[in-house]
């Protein structure tokens, strides 16, 4: 089992603040993904200049992708990047783990966002999309999606409505099942028609956290996840420190979350994205799948960023008690 993620090909640029006070300055709503011009982003770096920042790959789905290549799944990306430093450093992570990159090019700088890391560990994103906005239909290719199992999309490319339906399309058509991470509230919010409209008939698994579950049905978790198993076959709704909800539609699954000191909610869903997945291809029940995804995201929490330490993936996957996949 392959998979294959689509999504805005982005460098982190990791910054702890002590306080508050820089969002509000900002006029960055906390917990929030906000896009930024690339003159409002320059201006943005320019002014954490002389603070310690961390650089990595980042990007949703690219998160997701990273952490399953992590975990011997086979994986591909499908992005485009600018010809400059932060296209290479992201490339360079992505050979590391062996993801096989499907990657555009454009004369555009590479996206990039700037994430604030609060104390209470909640992140707030200012977000360039450079180069990752000119991603097209016409980069959606039979040849790609035929070679994977599952197809995992961000919510973050809702600003391109005819991407997502592109790749609705060719998923459909090479019989790839599809999964969406929702990925921020207030893309729901300013994409709610469409999203009812695309969801039904169209995605196999929804994944959302508590907030995005609202903006989408209006209702809370134990509800939401109801509401969204109407639509798709499977439906996880991310609860935070109380954990998860899972339905197929028969029975509400409950996970719990795993103890742990949150440094940096950056990654968490992604990862959990990764470690549920990663249960599936393993045809483990829905409980396991969803504990899995609890351990990866209570040990990304951890680290500043959304990458779990290398050295630490070998004893994740000797904890899930399952056999390396081919």
């Amino acid at each position: 089992m392959k998979v294959l993620g689509v999504g805005n090909a982005l460098v982190d640029i990791m910054v702890r603040i002590p306080d508050d006070s820089l969002l509000d300055t900002l006029k960055l709503p906390k917990g929030s993904m906000q896009l930024v011009d690339k003159q409002k982003s320059d201006e943005i770096i320019q002014g954490i200049s002389s603070v310690e920042t961390r650089i990595t790959s980042g990007g949703s789905a690219a998160n997701t992708i990273n952490g399953l290549a992590s975990m011997k799944v086979g994986t591909g990306f499908i992005g485009t990047l600018g010809k400059d430093e932060m296209g290479s450093k992201f490339i360079s992570d992505f050979q590391k783990n062996q993801v096989v990159p499907h990657i555009s090019y454009s004369e555009t700088h590479s996206g990039k966002a700037v994430v604030f890391v609060s104390p209470d560990g909640q992140r707030t994103f200012a977000t360039y999309l450079g180069a990752a906005i000119e991603m097209g239909p016409d980069q959606m290719s039979a040849d790609i999606f035929s070679n994977y199992n599952i197809v995992h999309i961000e919510g973050y490319l809702l600003q391109n409505y005819d991407l997502i339906e592109a790749a609705m399309k060719r998923a459909l058509s090479q019989k790839v099942r599809t999964s969406l991470d929702l990925a921020s509230f207030n893309v729901v919010e300013d994409h709610k028609d469409f999203l009812l409209q695309l969801i039904p008939n169209n995605i196999d698994i929804l994944f959302a956290n508590e907030d995005e579950a609202r903006a989408l049905t209006g209702l809370e978790p134990e509800e939401a996840v109801l509401a969204m198993g109407e639509m798709v076959p499977l439906a996880i709704v991310k609860t935070g420190a109380k954990g998860s909800l899972i339905y197929d539609r028969k029975t509400v699954t409950s996970v719990e979350a795993i103890p742990s000191e949150c440094i940096d909610t950056t990654g968490a869903g992604d990862l959990y994205a990764a470690g549920f997945l990663y249960g599936m291809i393993q045809g483990k029940e829905l409980s396991k799948c969803g504990a899995f995804g609890s351990v990866l995201a209570g040990n990304v929490i951890g680290v500043v960023g959304a990458k779990i330490h290398d050295h630490h993936w070998g004893n994740l996957l000797d904890s899930f008690h399952v056999e390396e996949i081919k």
